[in-house]
């Protein structure tokens, strides 16, 4: 059964399918704002913070899925050239790093203009995009930061999607 049969044929809000989803899949969840949702998703290697926010204003569902880190002052030349590199193997979103905050970030916005609907497929994706990314690179980025790695090596452990399980 697909997602999208789950739910009432009615159009819902975004943020609702959000919170619907996180039910689904057993995700802690606040709802902070009739407009805003945030989801910790518990991976492989973390346990990765997840906010979505719908704009009215431009119509655009955006994501941010982030976990922190604290490299040292001298690796942040390195794992910004790293964060090139991955970002150009990321078809959906992007990787950054806020220094202030100590944070990585994966962003991705979902534009709806013209009174689209989000699917809850879209949604599911979207969220599991987010978290793949930040699975898949997360290796790479320790092995640059604490590994002292350069970055074309550093990306070797990140250069195809694992399938299934050993």
């Amino acid at each position: 059964m697909a997602l999208s049969e789950q739910f009432l044929t009615e159009e819902l809000h975004p943020i609702d399918i959000v919170e619907l989803l996180a039910e689904h899949h057993e995700w802690d969840f606040d709802r902070i704002a009739d407009d805003q949702i945030a989801m910790a998703v518990e991976g492989q290697w973390r346990t990765y913070s997840v906010t979505l926010a719908w704009s009215n204003y431009d119509q655009t569902l955006r994501l941010v899925c982030t976990f922190e880190m604290e490299p040292p002052e001298e690796a942040l030349t390195e794992l910004y050239e790293l964060l090139n590199l991955v970002n150009d193997q990321c078809w959906a979103g992007a990787f950054t790093y806020w220094p202030e905050q100590k944070l990585m970030v994966y962003r991705y916005g979902l534009i709806l203009t013209g009174d689209q609907i989000a699917t809850p497929e879209q949604i599911d994706t979207m969220i599991a995009s987010a978290v793949g990314s930040a699975e898949r690179y997360y290796p790479a980025i320790q092995l640059n930061i604490w590994g002292g790695q350069p970055p074309a090596e550093a990306m070797q452990v990140a250069i195809a999607e694992a399938y299934g399980r050993a």
